[in-house]
């Protein structure tokens, strides 16, 4: 569980204006060099073929691990995308004054897993109807979010969202908030929030099946 001296939970609820965001800083906070699960690079440039999705489902702890379990994944990272804030401190994007949300990076082989199982993942682990919170984690920092990477990744993830809406309406919940947008910059968050669930196996994040099946998503085999 995040505590009470570093993690605080912050309740902002609005996104600031550009305007009214942070102002940041040019030098990009430093990550390890190597993916403690995958033992493969944390940073690009990536090899040739692999492609990278970014994902918002709350806190990127348990998102993170999520997405390093599926097989025909290259890397994954924690990070902060979405705003407006140059180069954010975890501390500056709880503030809910620089407007990004906690995301993951997944840098992955199309020839091996197909974008729609990613997302078959992204929906099926987090509750996409809460607006600006996930859980008891309250926040601009914790929404829903897809930012997509190329226009073919634009178009599946909102043909997914529609096929999902009416089972999760089914199950009883409201309308999707899920945000939906091409990726702007991507930010990697501090290095201890790097594969976190792996450095501290005892961690919590309240990440897992949410009992509704999205109907997309066949995994590739090499």
């Amino acid at each position: 569980m995040k505590g009470v001296t570093v993690f605080l939970r912050y309740k902002k609820l609005e996104l600031p204006t550009p305007d009214k965001a942070l102002p940041g800083r040019l030098i990009e906070i430093p990550v390890a060099d190597t993916h403690t699960v995958l033992g493969t690079p944390l940073k690009g440039p990536w090899p040739a073929g692999l492609e990278t999705a970014v994902f918002g489902m709350g806190c990127f702890w348990g998102a993170e691990r999520i997405f390093w379990e599926i097989p025909g994944v290259y890397s994954t990272s924690a990070g902060y995308a979405g705003g407006f804030t140059e180069n954010p401190t975890y501390e500056e994007t709880c503030s809910g004054s620089t407007g990004h949300t906690e995301v993951v990076q997944v840098v992955y082989d199309p020839a091996k897993v197909t974008y729609e199982t990613l997302l078959k993942a992204f929906w099926e682990n987090h509750n996409p109807t809460q607006g600006m919170r996930q859980g008891n984690d309250k926040g601009t920092q914790y929404r829903s979010a897809i930012y997509t990477t190329t226009p073919a990744q634009a178009k599946t993830a909102q043909d997914s969202l529609e096929a999902f809406q009416p089972i999760v309406k089914t199950a009883g919940h409201g309308a999707i908030t899920t945000e939906i947008k091409p990726l702007g910059a991507y930010y990697y968050a501090e290095n201890y929030h790097q594969q976190y669930l792996d450095k501290n196996p005892g961690g919590y994040c309240n990440h897992g099946p949410n009992g509704m099946t999205c109907p997309i998503g066949v995994a590739k085999t090499a």
